[in-house]
């Protein structure tokens, strides 16, 4: 948490800070909650279904509506790379993007990081198993809110235009709403030891 705030507040005007995550929706139904009388059966629509998506996105706190996102076949360093291109082209006038990103070997790749280089993208990674110091695992969380959770898809093809409408459409929307729901206010322990 030190190192970004120094971060945050010793970065030149023009510079945004990027988080970025990559999440893996399956289609098959998500019971969150449901009422149901006492002693009464209820039936629910569900698919046996494994078929999943690879999201990688990227937000700016402040900016949700203006969040980065791209579906691959497979996340690897190929896509990664590839979702670099794009990032950059959406922060086209930064002189330098600030990426904060787990630690998966995929984003260790040395062509992940020579393309950041090309690109001026700064790679900043996160300590192991800390998705706790990253705001895009609460954007995935909300996603599943607004088109997974308690959903019946009867195809592949809708799930995916459940997501796109979800990033292209509703996000867009929603983005005002989200402000003190998708922060930077990460929760650190201190080791007792």
């Amino acid at each position: 948490k030190e190192d970004y705030e120094t971060l945050k507040s010793g970065k030149p005007e023009g510079e945004p800070i990027v988080f970025m995550d990559a999440v893996h929706p399956t289609m098959a139904t998500k019971l969150s909650y449901g009422w149901i009388r006492k002693g009464e059966d209820k039936l629910i629509n569900t698919t046996g279904s494994r078929t999943r998506f690879n999201i990688i996105g990227g937000i700016e706190l402040g900016k949700l509506a203006e969040a980065v996102t791209a579906q691959y076949e497979r996340i690897n360093q190929e896509s990664v790379v590839d979702f670099l291109v794009k990032l950059k082209a959406q922060h086209s006038k930064a002189k330098r993007i600030h990426l904060i990103l787990d630690g998966a070997a995929y984003h260790r790749a040395d062509s992940v990081k020579e393309k950041a280089k090309e690109l001026k993208i700064e790679l900043h990674y996160l300590p192991p198993y800390s998705p706790n110091l990253t705001p895009i695992e609460r954007l995935w969380k909300v996603m599943n809110e607004h088109i997974r959770n308690n959903e019946y898809f009867a195809s592949a093809k809708e799930f995916r235009e459940r997501i796109n409408y979800f990033f292209d459409v509703k996000l867009p929307e929603i983005a005002d709403t989200l402000t003190s729901r998708i922060t930077d206010n990460f929760q650190t322990l201190t080791s007792a030891i």
